[in-house]
């Protein structure tokens, strides 16, 4: 039996002192997400985090603690390198959790217990089972059904009484496949291992490799006629001097900048020195109209636009606002919307007029850069076609068959409160023009280049 004296000494039942126990972080318990279905237990350095739906419980990632901290804000690291911090707030039954590469924050709320569920383990050869969850992850979780006009508990009335608890895991993959089809978003995926099912908005095309060295050649050889360019960030970002003044800027991609496995702080960093490099101070000051290429960007990390959009603006103004749903049983109900802004770059800045290319292929990360440069001060104008429609992060839930799907649960918001899920952000008036069509290819043209140069021409800078 052991009595605990003032500072922390143990006085055991043998009279003998026994060394103080390590405190704990203000950070230790449980805690759940407000929104994303998921409750974290952090206990000996460990995060572990459950996904809940009303039907299931299910062991996902884990990460591990970063230091010896034990104050408000403690940092741990998952396996393949994201750093997550969680900060308490004073009072101790509220918290932050902060994921590097994210904008914004997800709050916590300390729970007294992990869920019961959380202790029965589910059968993976239950197939019945692995349909019930998926199903319910969506059902409490995607905000977009009645926009997209599909009617979820008719999906469910329709493709349960086909599974039975042996059906077999390729029937399921298809039938998942089968389930999310008219959705017809990008950030909706089934996955098996290495076989994805994923469908994007018709008539757009994803970004991929042929996609992007197609009209990457077809921009050195036609729009900058063997001019000099510099590439950056494993050849993620291109730029050129144009005649007249003007700058061109190609950005294929908000992530893969460094070696593959390496952390946010050394992509964010080899960022940081193309911005340099092309933001000098002499370069600034003479531009006369800047090009921003998007047009084929697969998106990452949101945080890297907002960096980007820092170069571009003397003023610090509002970027978007992000809300995620929060209520199970009401797909209107959301998370009180955080606002997240662009502050100007300590670093020389180009503040005057820009002009952004935009397509079909122009996804998440690139949308959401997008979207943070539509209020920028010094104007921009938008041209070519609208852009994906998918901005939220993506939730992957895990199966009980070991299956996984991956679903957006969130909204950015302009500074009027409308969301451009779904039909993706539209060009400026007046300024729609073909985007890399086969037409376009086979003729040598690339209007939206085209436009972006006779605008600017027109744009005091």
């Amino acid at each position: 039996m052991a009595l605990a004296l003032a500072g922390g000494t143990v006085l055991t039942a043998t009279g003998a002192m026994a060394a103080p126990a390590a405190p704990r972080p203000a950070t230790d318990g449980v805690w759940r997400m407000d929104g994303y279905g998921t409750v974290l237990v952090l206990a000996d350095g460990h995060l572990q985090e459950y996904q809940t739906t009303a039907v299931s419980c299910m062991k996902s990632d884990s990460a591990e603690r970063t230091g010896t901290g034990t104050g408000p804000a403690v940092s741990y690291t998952t396996g393949d390198g994201v750093v997550l911090t969680v900060r308490a707030r004073p009072g101790g039954d509220r918290a932050t959790l902060h994921a590097d590469g994210a904008v914004g924050d997800r709050e916590l709320r300390r729970a007294a217990a992990l869920p019961e569920s959380c202790g029965r383990q589910a059968d993976p050869k239950d197939s019945l089972a692995s349909f019930d969850v998926f199903w319910q992850s969506f059902e409490e979780n995607y905000p977009f059904f009645a926009a997209k006009g599909v009617d979820w508990h008719k999906v469910r009335d329709r493709y349960r009484p086909k599974v039975r608890v042996d059906t077999p895991k390729d029937e399921l993959f298809t039938l998942f496949g089968e389930m999310v089809a008219p959705l017809n978003d990008a950030h909706v995926a089934v996955q098996d291992g290495k076989k994805i099912f994923a469908r994007t908005r018709p008539g757009t095309e994803m970004p991929g490799p042929d996609l992007d060295e197609r009209a990457k050649k077809h921009i050195l050889e036609r729009d900058l006629k063997g001019r000099k360019t510099r590439e950056f960030a494993n050849g993620r970002i291109t730029y050129a001097d144009l005649p007249g003044g003007q700058g061109y800027l190609r950005v294929s991609g908000f992530g893969g900048y460094a070696a593959e496995g390496a952390p946010y702080a050394t992509q964010l960093a080899e960022l940081d020195r193309a911005l340099d490099a092309v933001f000098t101070r002499e370069r600034v000051k003479d531009l006369r109209g800047l090009i921003i290429d998007l047009r084929i960007n697969g998106g990452g990390s949101d945080a890297m636009g907002l960096r980007i959009a820092g170069r571009l603006t003397g003023t610090p103004y509002l970027a978007y606002s992000k809300r995620a749903r929060n209520d199970p049983a009401d797909a209107t109900r959301h998370t009180r919307p955080q606002p997240l802004y662009v502050t100007p770059a300590k670093a020389p800045r180009y503040t005057g007029p820009v002009a952004v290319l935009i397509g079909g292929s122009t996804v998440s990360a690139g949308e959401t850069f997008t979207q943070a440069l539509m209020d920028r001060p010094g104007g921009t104008v938008r041209i070519g076609q609208h852009t994906q429609g998918v901005f939220s992060d993506v939730m992957t839930r895990v199966l009980p068959d070991g299956m996984a799907a991956w679903l957006p649960n969130e909204e950015f918001l302009n500074r009027s409160g409308r969301s451009y899920d779904g039909p993706g952000i539209p060009p400026s008036a007046r300024m729609e023009v073909p985007v890399f069509t086969e037409e376009e290819f086979e003729a040598g043209r690339d209007s939206a280049f085209d436009k972006a140069v006779e605008v600017l021409r027109g744009r005091k800078a």
